[in-house]
């Protein structure tokens, strides 16, 4: 027999899904205002997981925006005999901070392996160090360094472009940003690639 303590957790549990339903409802409904409230209630919570899983915070807001987004989009989709809108923001917000994880780990390896050909082309042609294991991790590390230190607006602009294979305008859609700003990003993570990553002749 559960305590009157459990009971009124319980309770309190079941209310507040109550409330989550009826936005979710409402935003399926095109209604912004609730969808903003869903954000009050759980954006901090859904951030804090994202950043724990990711440990960058400019990465870990991409997340929850995906996520509301999403939720935007799908809110008509939900399922309420499946679950709970706060077990599915979480689900969610998880499964995306996956996503990353796995990206970055796709994006060292294609760095890994295209660096002795990608860095400096005119630099590398004739190097005696080319076939040299030690020589091709350093040059794979410098990218990796690189691509790390700039920028996260500018990271995240030339991931999109180069290994999302996303054109600039699907990149401005993608963030919600202005075209120009985009290319903006995109040109100033380039020029400051070039100048980490330029060998001497």
């Amino acid at each position: 027999m559960s305590s009157p303590a459990q009971s009124d957790f319980s309770e309190s549990i079941d209310a507040a899904t109550e409330i989550d339903r009826a936005l979710v409802r409402r935003v399926s409904s095109g209604d912004r205002a609730a969808l903003g409230e869903i954000y009050e209630r759980y954006a901090r919570n859904l951030n804090a997981l994202a950043l724990r899983m990711l440990r960058d915070g400019a990465e870990a807001e991409d997340v929850v925006h995906d996520v509301f987004i999403t939720l935007w989009k799908k809110a008509a989709d939900f399922n309420e005999q499946r679950g709970s809108p706060c077990a599915w923001l979480f689900a969610l917000t998880r499964n995306r901070a996956i996503d990353r994880i796995r990206t970055r780990t796709r994006h060292s390896e294609i760095l890994s392996q295209s660096a002795a050909e990608d860095v400096a082309p005119g630099a590398l042609s004739g190097n005696d160090n080319e076939g040299d294991p030690v020589w091709l991790r350093e040059k794979a590390a410098a990218v990796r360094s690189a691509v790390g230190d700039l920028a996260p607006d500018q990271r995240r602009a030339l991931e999109l472009a180069f290994f999302g294979g996303m054109t600039q305008q699907e990149i401005a859609a993608k963030l919600e940003t202005p075209l120009g700003t985009v290319k903006a990003r995109i040109r100033r993570g380039l020029l400051k690639l070039r100048e980490k990553l330029v060998l001497p002749l």
